[in-house]
């Protein structure tokens, strides 16, 4: 093993710890709300862990089943009939996501602006807040991990908040506030160089306050107690046997079907956009600033679909919840992904009974926190400072992504980050110099580096507007290329300026 991987472990087991105890209930959530098994959700984050945060070329990444793909698996596993040819599915998407890394299409993770993307991770941190409050007021019906504004259930995001305030459990607000408090001490300057507050994570102690006091409310107040619906409901296999029957095998005999193929073309593209959208996010997030190779990114997210859908998991990604909580807990390399893993193995195997007096509230004060972090009011005013350019597109991806979905909100606020980059292109596409002689006017354009079709629109603007009787000179000397469409302009303008009585000159364009 590296001797930097192992010199960085001091962080990275705390840091590990605590992203398995935010992923644990989102596993289950996730594979609840997409009709599957629910150990089929234990199996991707285990896969996520373990395998591709070791092939992975990202340090602080972390893969799990993804919220944004529970509404296609729930769809598919009922279109295909069965669970079985869903995983065969699965595979496949995997092979293709293999298949998009060696042909190095992670490039396009390079055109994602800056601006959409600091908006999806402000928009993720508010959902995180919005989200998590029911469960931290006791309110546990909607499961962990939805981050759609509409649900299944037929309510909404707000809709949820009122049902949380009316129906609130005292003993889960106690929790919370208890668990909340605890994160925060963690948190204070002087007690973080405090070498017990660097190797026990806030977050673990605050999930065991959370299991003493439940217990406590069970032998004292039995009023108060959190019964099962409002804890980590983790499957538990009474056998060796019972557990490995909680594995399934792919449907090999649906090779023929069509649908098949649809599916996993549907599920490779989405997941490996949202891998993209996330690794491009996990890195603005990285204090280190380091940068991820795309491509081998999609070659391990392949690798670990492929195993999943040989061993009965869900398709998974790179996960934005997950990465931020390891990033916000000081991991330092992929060993806490690693870590985070073997944790979810272990621990299922061993240790199920004690996983499921876990209370989804104190879960809910460790990503209160973290959604907190991701949405600072300082990040919308760095923002808001860059100006209209950079702020409406945060902005608007933040708004779209609360009221949608994380794709369709990124689609709107790419869209509206485009329409920016176009106009930008539109305006300023040459340098343009204006004089007045005795003939009248003298005028050089001077042609920008690239001139593309993008500029076409502003170059007819200002052709046309040129008076008759001028001196124009058309300089495309310092363009290293000009396409075709902009040359076509100006060549028909060079017909146009003898009826205008324009002398034109056409400089190094051919």
């Amino acid at each position: 093993m590296n001797r930097k991987l192992i010199s960085n472990l001091k962080s990275d087991i705390p840091s590990g710890l605590v992203v398995f105890l935010v992923a644990l209930p989102l596993c289950l959530g996730i594979a609840l709300a997409s009709g599957a098994p629910l150990f089929s959700g234990i199996i991707t984050g285990i896969i996520g862990g373990i395998v591709v945060g070791y092939l992975s070329g990202s340090s602080v990444s972390v893969s799990g089943p993804a919220a944004g793909l529970t509404v296609i698996v729930l769809s598919a596993i009922d279109s295909l009939g069965s669970y079985q040819t869903f995983l065969l599915a699965v595979l496949f998407a995997g092979i293709i996501q293999l298949l998009l890394g060696f042909v190095r299409a992670g490039i396009i993770s390079h055109y994602f602006p800056s601006s959409v993307i600091k908006g999806m991770l402000a928009a993720i941190g508010l959902i995180l807040i919005l989200k998590q409050i029911p469960h931290a007021l006791g309110w546990d019906s909607d499961f962990e991990g939805d981050y759609y504004f509409m649900q299944q259930d037929g309510e909404n995001t707000f809709s949820e908040l009122i049902n949380a305030i009316n129906f609130f459990q005292p003993g889960a607000i106690i929790i919370t506030v208890v668990a909340l408090g605890i994160m925060l001490l963690w948190e204070r300057p002087a007690l973080k160089k405090k070498t017990l507050f660097k190797i026990i994570p806030g977050g673990l102690v605050a999930v065991i306050a959370g299991i003493l006091l439940n217990l406590f409310y069970e032998s004292f107040l039995p009023h108060m107690f959190l019964s099962e619906t409002h804890l980590v409901t983790l499957p538990v296999a009474s056998s060796a046997t019972e557990f490995i029957g909680q594995f399934s095998l792919p449907d090999f005999s649906a090779f023929m079907n069509p649908q098949v193929y649809v599916v996993a073309v549907t599920i490779a593209i989405i997941a490996s956009i949202e891998t993209l959208l996330c690794i491009e996010a996990t890195d603005k997030l990285d204090p280190y600033k380091r940068i991820t190779p795309t491509n081998r990114e999609l070659q391990a997210q392949g690798v670990g679909n492929v195993i999943c859908g040989l061993i009965g998991g869900l398709p998974m990604t790179s996960v934005i919840v997950r990465s931020s909580a390891n990033i916000d807990a000081g991991a330092k390399s992929k060993m806490s992904a690693i870590v985070h893993g073997i944790l979810l193995l272990t621990t299922v195997v061993i240790l199920p009974h004690v996983l499921n007096l876990i209370p989804l509230a104190a879960l809910a004060a460790i990503l209160l926190v973290v959604g907190y972090k991701l949405a600072k009011v300082s990040l919308f005013k760095e923002m808001y400072l860059l100006g209209s350019r950079q702020f409406i597109p945060f902005v608007v991806t933040v708004v779209a992504i609360l009221f949608t979905d994380l794709l369709t909100g990124i689609g709107i606020g790419m869209a509206v980050s485009i329409f920016y980059i176009l106009r930008n292109n539109y305006k300023s596409p040459y340098h343009f110099e204006s004089e007045t002689n005795g003939r009248g006017k003298k005028i050089k354009i001077k042609l920008a580096e690239e001139v593309t079709f993008i500029n076409k629109g502003s170059v007819l603007l200002t052709l046309r507007s040129i008076p008759e009787n001028s001196d124009v000179v058309i300089d495309g000397s310092g363009s290293k290329n000009i396409d075709y469409d902009v040359k076509e302009l100006l060549y028909n303008f060079r017909d146009t300026a003898k009826h205008k009585n324009i002398k034109l000159e056409l400089k190094e364009i051919h």
